[in-house]
């Protein structure tokens, strides 16, 4: 053994420290990860992220459809188009009356 290799006690003893802090702290950071707090508060976030982005989609595919709708039934310059509104408007219509005179039945 060389010079160069033999170690004090005080050189083993501040290594010793050192090692001893370092697994200290692993252990911390491990026992925060699976505390069931934290467990619920990751899977909270990624539901929560999972969530706005599917609200998110549907926001756009539901603005895209009324946009859709819209230009059927308005022209460029906004003005309606009265030859789509009005045979829109009576299917609606229709389908309400439907809908009142079959609950109508149900309820006698």
């Amino acid at each position: 053994m060389s010079d160069a290799d033999v170690r004090t006690p005080a050189q083993i003893e501040a290594d010793i420290k050192r090692r001893r802090d370092q697994l200290a702290e692993t252990l911390d950071e491990i026992g925060v990860r699976v505390h069931p707090k934290t467990i619920v508060g990751d899977a909270k976030a990624k539901v929560a992220a999972s969530v706005d982005n599917s609200l998110g989609r549907a926001y756009v595919g539901v603005n895209r459809f009324v946009s859709d709708v819209k230009g059927q039934l308005v022209t460029e310059e906004g003005a309606p188009r009265i030859e789509r509104i009005v045979p829109v408007a009576l299917v609606a219509v229709g389908l309400v009356g439907l809908l009142v005179v079959g609950s109508r039945r149900r309820s006698s």
